[in-house]
């Protein structure tokens, strides 16, 4: 492997798992404490606005609908989000965020404002566009490969 090779391979590695620590650290130790990695990621899909389907959100995590029921049935113990069936049609269920739930959402979100304003830092627009393109090459690969986009 050349030189450049393993120094984007080592950033590739210590990224992830730096990422990884941070966010599990950063819930142990702070106000979400009761919440998984997971379970913060499923606050993320549901997002701040809108109600969502089961089925969307499911969509978007890439997991079945039942092992989304599971984790939103210890979200709504929790006090996160709440589920709300639709009138016209009893079989829809929709879920979304309480207060509690969008404050979580806030403040991951603002842990992924922050790493992604230290990354693009000092870059000329030239360096972003290199570096939009380069991740993209990447997300491209790894949907291709490992059969992501279906």
């Amino acid at each position: 492997m050349t030189n450049l090779k393993k120094v984007l391979n080592n950033l590739m590695v210590d990224i992830f798992n730096d990422i990884l620590t941070i966010e599990e650290t950063a819930l142990k130790k702070g106000a979400f404490s009761d919440l998984s990695v997971k379970e913060m990621h499923t606050i993320e899909a549901i997002g701040m606005y809108q109600p969502r389907t089961m089925t969307e959100v499911a969509q978007d995590l890439k997991i079945t609908v039942g092992t989304l029921t599971t984790a939103i049935n210890r979200l709504v113990k929790k006090g996160y989000v709440e589920r709300n069936r639709i009138e016209d049609d009893r079989r829809i269920v929709q879920v979304q965020l309480t207060k509690k739930g969008k404050l979580a959402y806030r403040i991951h979100e603002k842990f992924h404002t922050d790493m992604i304003n230290a990354m693009i830092d000092g870059l000329k627009e030239e360096e972003e566009d290199i570096l939009v393109k380069a991740l993209s090459q990447l997300s491209k690969f790894l949907k291709d490969k490992y059969h992501l986009n279906q």
